[in-house]
């Protein structure tokens, strides 16, 4: 997902503040990445939060990655989006998350079934476009 954020942010001209844990630090040609003009690196998460407009987080540990989840969940135990990160963002920003999510790993349960959580809003919005893709996929044009 941060690969993708990336991408949008160059492609879209905004900027993208991102913190990891050592060694799991943004490649940007991994990324597909022209530059580093649309992102920030930072080691501390609650400085990447600071002033955001938009808090986001993935699983730490994705499908084929599974042998190194007890690796993950100690390199990322810092990095658990909660109240005192959302706090330090814009009082307008929101949390996303694409899910599934772990509750208590990646986000607390009181960020993501929050006020400015929006994670619903945004898998609804991702399944009509998947539909639209679909449609386009095995159609070739989308139906008015």
């Amino acid at each position: 997902m941060c690969n993708t954020w990336l991408q949008a942010a160059e492609l879209l001209d905004f900027n993208v503040h991102v913190s990891t844990p050592p060694g799991y630090e943004v490649e940007p040609e991994r990324a597909g990445l022209f530059g580093t003009d649309h992102y920030e690196s930072f080691s501390d998460p609650m400085e990447a939060c600071r002033e955001a407009d938009l808090v986001t987080t993935d699983v730490w540990t994705s499908m084929g990655f599974e042998a190194e989840n007890e690796a993950r969940m100690k390199a990322f135990a810092d990095w658990c989006v909660d109240a005192d990160m959302m706090r330090v963002a814009k009082p307008e920003a929101v949390f996303m998350h694409c899910l599934p999510a772990h509750r208590g790993e990646e986000v607390t349960a009181e960020v993501i079934d929050g006020p400015q959580s929006v994670v619903w809003e945004e898998a609804e919005n991702r399944l009509h476009v998947q539909k639209a893709l679909m449609e386009y996929l095995l159609l070739g044009r989308v139906e008015a």
